[in-house]
């Protein structure tokens, strides 16, 4: 009986793992902006999954580190609903850029909404945290490209597997 060998790529190759929030009240999602020099960014809040670490706790402490939000003091918890593969080139590297998206969605009502911080907690810009309708926010250049799934929310209807992040469909600002 034989076995099958990783290829020799497939074996050094670690895919980075992200793990991100819509952070909804109401229809109303939660956003970081960042002024760029080709036009603004808006990225859902979350960051990298430490390798010690499982997705829920990654999630938690990113967001208590970016917004001062603590999930244990909500109604409900994140639920895990799309997943968005990226394989692009980045400005000032040769190299591919590789992430696997964990994207949830949570929703938070008003009052808690309104204890979380204006700006990113843990980022040398402080960007602005910004609350934006859900219509609007689909057609932003979010990080990652989850624009089309954010339309399709309301409706339940859109896929768990998103089309993957290449550089024909997403640019770098």
């Amino acid at each position: 009986m034989s076995t099958i060998q990783p290829t020799e790529a497939a074996s050094s190759t670690a895919i980075a793992v992200r793990t991100c929030a819509v952070i909804l009240e109401g229809r109303q999602v939660c956003l970081i902006h960042r002024d760029r020099p080709d036009g603004d960014q808006y990225s859902l809040p979350g960051g990298l999954v430490h390798a010690d670490e499982e997705v829920p706790a990654a999630l938690a402490r990113e967001l208590k580190e970016e917004l001062d939000l603590d999930l244990s003091a909500l109604p409900g918890q994140p639920e895990l609903r799309w997943v968005q593969d990226q394989i692009t080139s980045r400005p000032g590297s040769d190299a591919p850029f590789r992430r696997l998206h964990l994207i949830h969605v949570l929703h938070v009502p008003p009052h808690i909404r309104q204890t979380l911080a204006d700006t990113e907690q843990d980022a040398d810009d402080h960007a602005r945290i910004v609350w934006t309708d859900l219509d609007q926010a689909a057609r932003l250049h979010l990080y990652p490209a989850a624009g089309e799934a954010l339309s399709a929310l309301a409706t339940h209807d859109s896929p768990v597997l998103l089309p993957p992040i290449t550089d024909r469909t997403y640019s770098w600002r």
